[in-house]
């Protein structure tokens, strides 16, 4: 079933103080961190954003500190997927790990603008522009990561995985 959310566009160089702010790094709580997503950043976003909505950026998303809070805060605020011209590795890693779809696409961030409305395929890679009526191909994630994704992340993943070897 694919992804569908309108995008919220943002520059080079997010890094992970400006999607969560390290003054919010004493919680946990998944819901608290998405109150404060993207604040210093975007201030707005949070009032903005809807269930299924994507963040369109530039290169080197989600560099900076290394902190799990910033996939966590984008996903629990409703974001589908972040598509990027580059990720710093360990968020992407992190994103991944947490079941925060992350795809790299050039073209995608190059042919869409904030208030777009986007379609994501992450069996194919397939991104459509649904507003703009183009496409854009970004790699396919490899199975093992689809089934990562799909299983809600990597503790969950692994659960599922050691249930069937019992």
């Amino acid at each position: 079933m694919p992804l569908r959310g309108r995008v919220h566009k943002y520059g080079a160089d997010v890094n992970t103080d400006a999607i969560i702010p390290a003054r919010y790094l004493n919680t946990s709580d998944a819901q608290e961190l998405a109150q404060h997503c993207m604040e210093d950043e975007d201030p707005g976003f949070v009032s903005r954003v809807r269930p299924g909505d994507i963040i369109v950026a530039d290169t080197n998303f989600g560099c900076g500190s290394s902190r799990e809070h910033a996939p966590i805060a984008i996903k629990t605020a409703g974001v589908s997927c972040v598509i990027a011209k580059s990720f710093a590795r360990i968020f992407y890693r992190n994103a991944i790990n947490l079941a925060l779809p992350v795809l790299e696409c050039e073209e995608a961030v190059d042919g869409s603008e904030s208030g777009d409305e986007v379609e994501v395929d992450l069996e194919s890679g397939a991104i459509r522009n649904l507003t703009r009526g183009t496409a854009f191909q970004a790699k396919p994630f490899p199975d093992f990561m689809l089934e990562l994704l799909q299983a809600g992340g990597l503790v969950e993943y692994t659960k599922r995985r050691l249930a069937q070897k019992a």
